[in-house]
Protein backbone atom coordinates (compact mmCIF):
# COMPACT_ATOMS: atom_id res chain seq x y z
CA UNK A 1 0.00 0.00 0.00
CA UNK A 2 2.81 2.26 -1.11
CA UNK A 3 1.82 5.61 -2.12
CA UNK A 4 3.18 8.72 -3.74
CA UNK A 5 2.44 12.32 -4.51
CA UNK A 6 0.96 11.05 -7.75
CA UNK A 7 -1.93 9.08 -5.54
CA UNK A 8 -2.88 12.70 -4.32
CA UNK A 9 -1.85 12.66 -0.72
CA UNK A 10 0.46 15.66 -1.27
CA UNK A 11 -2.76 17.82 -2.39
CA UNK A 12 -5.03 16.40 0.47
CA UNK A 13 -5.76 18.49 3.73
CA UNK A 14 -3.35 17.72 6.45
CA UNK A 15 -3.53 15.79 10.04
CA UNK A 16 -0.46 17.04 11.44
CA UNK A 17 1.74 20.11 10.77
CA UNK A 18 4.78 20.78 12.51
CA UNK A 19 7.62 23.22 11.44
CA UNK A 20 10.82 23.25 13.04
CA UNK A 21 9.99 22.02 16.14
CA UNK A 22 13.16 21.73 18.54
CA UNK A 23 12.47 19.91 22.34
CA UNK A 24 15.68 19.76 24.60
CA UNK A 25 16.16 17.89 28.09
CA UNK A 26 18.94 18.92 30.78
CA UNK A 27 20.70 21.08 27.92
CA UNK A 28 20.41 17.53 25.54
CA UNK A 29 18.62 18.58 22.51
CA UNK A 30 16.41 15.38 21.80
CA UNK A 31 14.72 16.62 18.91
CA UNK A 32 16.58 19.31 16.34
CA UNK A 33 14.40 21.47 14.14
CA UNK A 34 11.91 18.71 12.89
CA UNK A 35 9.69 19.33 9.82
CA UNK A 36 6.48 16.98 9.16
CA UNK A 37 3.30 17.29 7.36
CA UNK A 38 0.63 14.63 7.23
CA UNK A 39 -1.72 14.09 4.79
CA UNK A 40 -4.88 13.53 6.28
CA UNK A 41 -5.89 9.96 5.76
CA UNK A 42 -2.64 8.62 4.94
CA UNK A 43 -0.63 5.73 6.69
CA UNK A 44 2.41 7.85 7.82
CA UNK A 45 5.72 5.90 9.45
CA UNK A 46 8.18 7.71 11.69
CA UNK A 47 11.32 4.94 11.21
CA UNK A 48 14.56 5.56 13.11
CA UNK A 49 16.75 3.75 15.92
CA UNK A 50 15.69 3.34 19.69
CA UNK A 51 16.84 6.47 20.81
CA UNK A 52 16.51 8.68 17.44
CA UNK A 53 13.61 11.28 18.97
CA UNK A 54 10.46 9.39 17.59
CA UNK A 55 8.63 9.20 21.35
CA UNK A 56 9.46 12.75 22.40
CA UNK A 57 8.25 13.75 18.39
CA UNK A 58 4.98 12.22 19.05
CA UNK A 59 4.95 13.30 22.83
CA UNK A 60 4.80 16.82 21.06
CA UNK A 61 2.68 15.78 18.90
CA UNK A 62 0.08 15.34 21.22
CA UNK A 63 0.55 18.21 23.49
CA UNK A 64 1.97 15.88 26.35
CA UNK A 65 4.63 18.18 26.31
CA UNK A 66 5.66 20.88 24.11
CA UNK A 67 8.08 21.85 21.65
CA UNK A 68 10.98 24.63 22.91
CA UNK A 69 10.59 25.80 19.61
CA UNK A 70 8.68 25.49 16.40
CA UNK A 71 4.80 25.39 15.55
CA UNK A 72 2.60 22.28 15.32
CA UNK A 73 -0.46 21.89 13.91
CA UNK A 74 -2.72 18.98 14.87
CA UNK A 75 -6.22 18.54 12.86
CA UNK A 76 -6.01 22.17 12.22
CA UNK A 77 -5.40 23.14 15.91
CA UNK A 78 -1.98 24.57 17.60
CA UNK A 79 -2.89 22.69 21.01
CA UNK A 80 -3.73 19.78 20.82
CA UNK A 81 -5.48 19.52 24.18
CA UNK A 82 -8.35 21.11 22.45
CA UNK A 83 -8.83 18.24 19.72
CA UNK A 84 -8.07 15.08 22.17
CA UNK A 85 -11.64 14.12 21.95
CA UNK A 86 -10.63 13.04 18.22
CA UNK A 87 -7.09 11.18 18.49
CA UNK A 88 -6.53 7.97 19.60
CA UNK A 89 -2.98 7.27 21.13
CA UNK A 90 -1.14 3.94 22.34
CA UNK A 91 2.05 4.46 24.08
CA UNK A 92 4.89 2.14 23.89
CA UNK A 93 4.62 1.82 27.44
CA UNK A 94 1.54 0.23 27.44
CA UNK A 95 -0.61 -0.63 30.85
CA UNK A 96 -4.21 -1.36 31.84
CA UNK A 97 -5.63 -1.71 35.06
CA UNK A 98 -5.34 -5.40 35.95
CA UNK A 99 -8.70 -6.42 38.19
CA UNK A 100 -10.49 -4.16 35.14
CA UNK A 101 -12.46 -6.43 32.87
CA UNK A 102 -11.52 -6.05 29.53
CA UNK A 103 -14.72 -4.42 28.04
CA UNK A 104 -14.74 -2.37 31.00
CA UNK A 105 -11.15 -1.54 30.42
CA UNK A 106 -11.87 -0.47 26.51
CA UNK A 107 -15.00 1.61 28.15
CA UNK A 108 -12.56 3.24 30.43
CA UNK A 109 -10.07 4.02 27.63
CA UNK A 110 -13.00 5.75 25.65
CA UNK A 111 -14.10 8.18 28.82
CA UNK A 112 -10.69 9.58 29.00
CA UNK A 113 -11.11 10.97 25.45
CA UNK A 114 -14.75 12.45 26.33
CA UNK A 115 -17.03 8.76 25.23
CA UNK A 116 -20.00 7.99 27.92
CA UNK A 117 -18.99 5.37 29.69
CA UNK A 118 -22.07 3.47 28.84
CA UNK A 119 -21.70 3.82 25.32
CA UNK A 120 -18.20 2.82 25.58
CA UNK A 121 -19.24 -0.44 27.53
CA UNK A 122 -21.17 -1.43 24.72
CA UNK A 123 -18.74 -0.71 22.28
CA UNK A 124 -15.91 -2.01 24.27
CA UNK A 125 -18.44 -5.69 23.65
CA UNK A 126 -18.92 -5.33 20.27
CA UNK A 127 -15.25 -4.33 19.10
CA UNK A 128 -14.29 -7.49 21.37
CA UNK A 129 -16.73 -9.85 19.77
CA UNK A 130 -15.81 -8.16 15.97
CA UNK A 131 -12.19 -9.26 16.68
CA UNK A 132 -13.15 -12.58 17.77
CA UNK A 133 -12.25 -12.16 21.63
CA UNK A 134 -15.66 -11.48 22.99
CA UNK A 135 -14.93 -14.67 24.92
CA UNK A 136 -12.58 -12.51 27.04
CA UNK A 137 -14.73 -9.40 27.71
CA UNK A 138 -15.58 -9.87 31.24
CA UNK A 139 -12.16 -11.45 31.88
CA UNK A 140 -10.20 -9.18 34.15
CA UNK A 141 -7.22 -7.97 32.66
CA UNK A 142 -4.82 -9.88 35.18
CA UNK A 143 -6.67 -13.23 33.61
CA UNK A 144 -5.51 -12.43 29.59
CA UNK A 145 -2.31 -13.28 28.01
CA UNK A 146 0.14 -10.62 27.16
CA UNK A 147 -1.09 -10.37 23.74
CA UNK A 148 -4.86 -10.68 24.60
CA UNK A 149 -4.49 -7.22 27.20
CA UNK A 150 -2.70 -5.71 24.31
CA UNK A 151 -4.95 -6.06 22.10
CA UNK A 152 -7.67 -4.67 24.76
CA UNK A 153 -5.37 -1.32 24.99
CA UNK A 154 -5.45 -1.55 21.07
CA UNK A 155 -9.55 -1.68 20.84
CA UNK A 156 -9.53 1.26 23.87
CA UNK A 157 -7.42 3.43 21.64
CA UNK A 158 -10.15 2.99 18.86
CA UNK A 159 -13.58 2.86 20.59
CA UNK A 160 -14.24 6.42 20.69
CA UNK A 161 -13.38 6.50 16.32
CA UNK A 162 -11.04 9.49 16.68
CA UNK A 163 -9.99 11.19 13.19
CA UNK A 164 -6.62 10.68 14.02
CA UNK A 165 -4.22 7.67 15.54
CA UNK A 166 -0.73 7.29 16.69
CA UNK A 167 0.92 4.39 17.71
CA UNK A 168 4.28 4.26 19.06
CA UNK A 169 5.56 0.85 18.47
CA UNK A 170 2.60 -0.78 18.18
CA UNK A 171 4.21 -4.08 17.11
CA UNK A 172 6.71 -4.25 19.81
CA UNK A 173 6.08 -7.82 21.86
CA UNK A 174 3.28 -9.04 19.22
CA UNK A 175 3.79 -12.24 17.54
CA UNK A 176 4.24 -12.91 13.75
CA UNK A 177 0.06 -13.36 14.21
CA UNK A 178 -1.06 -10.60 16.59
CA UNK A 179 1.22 -8.19 14.00
CA UNK A 180 -0.75 -9.51 10.85
CA UNK A 181 -4.13 -8.40 12.80
CA UNK A 182 -2.79 -5.23 13.69
CA UNK A 183 -1.09 -4.45 9.94
CA UNK A 184 -4.81 -5.24 8.49
CA UNK A 185 -6.53 -3.39 11.49
CA UNK A 186 -4.31 -0.11 10.29
CA UNK A 187 -5.33 -0.20 7.00
CA UNK A 188 -8.60 -0.74 7.82
CA UNK A 189 -8.69 2.65 9.84
CA UNK A 190 -6.91 4.22 6.58
CA UNK A 191 -9.43 2.65 4.43
CA UNK A 192 -12.29 4.74 6.08
CA UNK A 193 -10.50 7.78 6.20
CA UNK A 194 -8.64 7.88 9.88
CA UNK A 195 -5.17 9.41 9.91
CA UNK A 196 -2.89 6.91 11.12
CA UNK A 197 0.75 7.79 12.70
CA UNK A 198 3.08 4.59 13.76
CA UNK A 199 6.63 5.22 14.96
CA UNK A 200 8.63 2.14 14.38
CA UNK A 201 12.48 0.95 14.12
CA UNK A 202 11.17 -2.02 12.04
CA UNK A 203 11.44 -1.16 8.24
CA UNK A 204 9.73 -4.52 7.00
CA UNK A 205 6.43 -2.76 8.79
CA UNK A 206 6.81 0.66 7.09
CA UNK A 207 7.37 -0.54 3.87
CA UNK A 208 4.54 -3.06 3.51
CA UNK A 209 2.14 0.16 4.67
CA UNK A 210 3.55 3.47 4.62
CA UNK A 211 2.05 6.04 2.28
CA UNK A 212 4.80 8.08 3.38
CA UNK A 213 7.39 8.15 6.48
CA UNK A 214 9.70 10.46 8.26
CA UNK A 215 13.30 9.05 8.59
CA UNK A 216 14.37 10.40 12.13
CA UNK A 217 18.53 10.14 13.29
CA UNK A 218 19.93 12.09 15.89
CA UNK A 219 16.87 14.05 16.01
CA UNK A 220 16.95 15.11 13.06
CA UNK A 221 14.91 14.11 10.11
CA UNK A 222 16.74 13.75 7.11
CA UNK A 223 14.00 12.80 4.91
CA UNK A 224 9.99 13.12 5.11
CA UNK A 225 8.01 12.04 2.48
CA UNK A 226 6.91 9.18 0.03
CA UNK A 227 8.31 5.67 0.42
CA UNK A 228 8.72 5.95 -3.00
CA UNK A 229 10.44 8.80 -3.23
CA UNK A 230 13.02 7.35 -0.85
CA UNK A 231 13.51 4.53 -2.53
CA UNK A 232 14.22 6.43 -5.82
CA UNK A 233 17.45 8.24 -3.84
CA UNK A 234 19.20 4.88 -4.92
CA UNK A 235 19.58 3.66 -8.80
CA UNK A 236 17.64 0.47 -9.12
CA UNK A 237 19.86 -2.70 -9.03
CA UNK A 238 21.15 -4.54 -11.82
CA UNK A 239 21.70 -8.93 -10.69
CA UNK A 240 23.19 -10.16 -14.09
CA UNK A 241 24.55 -13.78 -15.12
CA UNK A 242 26.55 -14.45 -18.06
CA UNK A 243 28.42 -17.14 -19.86
CA UNK A 244 31.69 -15.09 -19.97
CA UNK A 245 33.59 -14.33 -17.00
CA UNK A 246 36.14 -11.88 -18.80
CA UNK A 247 35.94 -9.62 -22.00
CA UNK A 248 35.38 -5.90 -23.45
CA UNK A 249 31.68 -5.82 -22.20
CA UNK A 250 33.13 -5.32 -18.80
CA UNK A 251 33.80 -1.95 -19.74
CA UNK A 252 30.22 -1.01 -19.88
CA UNK A 253 29.41 -1.81 -16.15
CA UNK A 254 29.49 1.00 -14.00
CA UNK A 255 32.29 1.40 -11.30
CA UNK A 256 30.36 -0.05 -8.61
CA UNK A 257 29.93 -3.46 -10.18
CA UNK A 258 30.90 -6.74 -7.85
CA UNK A 259 31.12 -10.36 -8.52
CA UNK A 260 28.90 -12.49 -6.29
CA UNK A 261 29.55 -16.34 -7.16
CA UNK A 262 28.14 -16.80 -11.11
CA UNK A 263 26.76 -12.94 -10.30
CA UNK A 264 27.20 -9.13 -11.23
CA UNK A 265 25.48 -6.98 -9.20
CA UNK A 266 25.84 -2.88 -9.90
CA UNK A 267 23.55 0.23 -10.10
CA UNK A 268 21.62 0.51 -13.29
CA UNK A 269 23.82 3.25 -15.20
CA UNK A 270 22.30 6.49 -16.26
CA UNK A 271 22.57 6.00 -19.63
CA UNK A 272 19.13 3.25 -19.28
CA UNK A 273 19.06 -0.65 -20.04
CA UNK A 274 19.54 -0.14 -23.44
CA UNK A 275 23.07 0.73 -23.89
CA UNK A 276 24.24 -2.08 -21.58
CA UNK A 277 22.38 -4.72 -23.33
CA UNK A 278 24.05 -3.63 -26.59
CA UNK A 279 27.64 -3.62 -24.97
CA UNK A 280 26.94 -7.15 -23.45
CA UNK A 281 25.75 -8.29 -26.97
CA UNK A 282 28.30 -7.00 -28.87
CA UNK A 283 30.92 -8.11 -26.23
CA UNK A 284 29.81 -11.44 -26.50
CA UNK A 285 28.64 -11.64 -22.82
CA UNK A 286 26.34 -14.13 -23.26
CA UNK A 287 23.52 -13.16 -21.16
CA UNK A 288 22.36 -15.64 -18.69
CA UNK A 289 20.16 -13.76 -16.70
CA UNK A 290 19.78 -10.09 -16.23
CA UNK A 291 16.70 -8.25 -13.89
CA UNK A 292 16.58 -5.35 -12.81
CA UNK A 293 15.12 -4.13 -8.99
CA UNK A 294 14.52 -1.05 -7.93
CA UNK A 295 15.81 -0.15 -4.05
CA UNK A 296 13.82 -1.63 -1.03
CA UNK A 297 13.42 1.04 1.84
CA UNK A 298 16.38 -0.08 3.92
CA UNK A 299 19.01 0.57 1.39
CA UNK A 300 17.33 3.26 1.35
CA UNK A 301 17.34 4.47 4.82
CA UNK A 302 21.55 3.62 4.93
CA UNK A 303 21.92 6.14 1.92
CA UNK A 304 20.18 8.60 3.64
CA UNK A 305 20.56 8.13 7.72
CA UNK A 306 24.06 6.54 7.54
CA UNK A 307 25.62 3.32 7.82
CA UNK A 308 25.68 3.69 11.72
CA UNK A 309 21.58 4.79 12.33
CA UNK A 310 21.67 1.89 9.66
CA UNK A 311 23.06 -0.35 12.13
CA UNK A 312 21.24 1.01 15.63
CA UNK A 313 18.29 0.19 13.65
CA UNK A 314 19.03 -3.32 13.00
CA UNK A 315 20.48 -4.00 16.60
CA UNK A 316 16.82 -2.94 17.72
CA UNK A 317 15.15 -5.04 15.46
CA UNK A 318 17.22 -7.78 16.24
CA UNK A 319 16.40 -7.23 20.18
CA UNK A 320 12.93 -7.37 19.30
CA UNK A 321 13.02 -10.60 17.44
Amino acid sequence: MTGNAADGTASRPLAIEARGIVKRFDGFTAVDGIDLTVPEGAIYGILGPNGAGKTTTLRMLLGIIDPDEGLRRVLGHERPHEIAHAIGYLPEERGLYPAMKAYEAIAFLGALRGLPLAEGRRRGRALLEEHGLGYAADRQIRQLSKGMAQQVQLLGTLVHDPRLVIFDEPFSGLDALNQGKLERMIRALAAKGTTVIFSTHVIAHAERLCDEVAIIAGGKVPFAGPVDLARDRIRPQVRLETRAHDGPWLQALPADARREGSFLYFSLPESGVEPLLRALIEGEAGILSLSIERAGLHDAFVAIAGEAAARALEEGAGDEA
